[in-house]
């Protein structure tokens, strides 16, 4: 790593990047604005804390991502919680309860973090869950949502707690994503859209790239649409292949390379959007940002994973905590050892190395 590159300084700007971002987004929403500008206050606050603690020792990711089910009711083609089993038809058993992730939200809080991705399986099928993240007014909950479960109530709770910010899944148009998704599953994304322009409620689109569909996604006259449907962000993510079979499914360096430019006009183009791709050209961050370093994932269970793509873990946040898990034995030794920093062929350096990532995570248990 470059001796001049500064991790906490580079994500610290982030944050306030997308922060700024946001709130010129929401310019047209009173209300919007005025929780943007409290969570930029508390944001600035947060970054204090982790600078603070990052002094003393401890790095601190401005960014978690909790998987609060392992439940679905879709079964997406070449879903990776579904072929890593992390996503299943049988009745969850053992997860974190709300008063569990509530403790978990606080100390993440507590630490510096500043935004909690909520994943799943199907996040809103656990809606006390997100309900209780509606009541941490300092944290701002994206919530990745396949669309399917967004009812009367839901709504209400949107425009109670402008911390809830649903990001919706979606693959392109009609055909493309009730290809993927399920029959019909378009049809309801848009009605969910229109729905919560009208009731001028913040919200996402999350946009899984592929080489079929690259072309599509990343362009202005689909973009426009979700823009005229009131869409505020858009968040492009790189297909990883868990499967052989769908490695001609993952963008390669090509396909990268487009999707960083496609997205760098985008903003130019629509300057109200926030537009972000996952995981982004991480050669300019000088490396993946998971396993801690920029962000981690707690699964269903409470096991502190690098990634949702590299479901590994050597510890629970039940009996570690939040900062136990930023310590954790296997986050450190993907950190310190530079395999976050190798180079490798798709999106995910993570996936590329699961065989070192399996070896570390082996020599540790041995």
């Amino acid at each position: 790593m470059s001796e001049h590159f500064n991790l906490q300084e580079h994500i610290a700007k982030g944050v306030e990047r997308i922060v700024a971002d946001t709130l010129k987004a929401t310019l047209r929403d009173p209300r919007g604005s005025a929780f943007m500008v409290k969570f930029g206050a508390a944001a600035a606050r947060a970054t204090r804390r982790r600078l603070n603690l990052e002094g003393e020792g401890l790095h601190v990711p401005s960014f978690l991502i909790a998987s609060i089910t392992s439940a679905c009711n879709l079964h997406c083609a070449g879903c990776y919680s579904r072929c890593n089993a992390a996503t299943v038809d049988a009745e969850p058993v053992k997860q974190l309860s709300a008063e569990e992730w509530t403790a978990v939200f606080r100390e993440a809080e507590d630490l510096g973090v500043s935004f909690i991705l909520l994943a799943g399986g199907e996040p809103l099928l656990r809606r006390d869950v997100i309900e209780a993240a509606g009541n941490m007014k300092n944290l701002l909950f994206p919530i990745f949502t396949n669309g399917t479960y967004m009812d009367d109530a839901f709504f209400a709770l949107l425009d109670r707690c402008r911390n809830l910010v649903p990001v919706l899944s979606i693959e392109g148009d009609r055909e493309i994503t009730d290809a993927r998704r399920g029959a019909g599953v378009y049809d309801r994304l848009i009605a969910a859209m229109d729905r919560l322009h009208k009731k001028n409620l913040l919200y996402g689109a999350s946009i899984t790239v592929t080489t079929e569909n690259i072309q599509r996604v990343t362009s202005p006259q689909f973009v426009e649409q979700l823009v005229k449907r009131g869409c505020k962000l858009v968040i492009f993510i790189e297909f990883v292949p868990v499967t052989e079979e769908s490695r001609e499914l993952a963008p390669g360096d090509g396909e990268r390379a487009c999707l960083l430019s496609a997205t760098q006009s985008l903003r130019q183009a629509f300057p109200e959007l926030i537009a972000l791709a996952f995981p982004g050209d991480e050669r300019a961050d000088e490396g993946c940002m998971a396993a801690g370093r920029g962000f981690f994932h707690i699964n269903s269970h409470g096991g502190a994973e690098p990634c949702p793509f590299s479901p590994y873990s050597d510890v629970n946040v039940l009996e570690a905590g939040v900062r136990g898990a930023l310590k954790s034995p296997l986050f450190m030794a993907l950190r310190d050892g530079g395999v976050l920093d190798n180079d490798h062929v798709g999106g995910c350096v993570l996936y590329e190395q699961r065989d070192t990532v399996e070896k570390l995570l082996g020599e540790e248990k041995a």
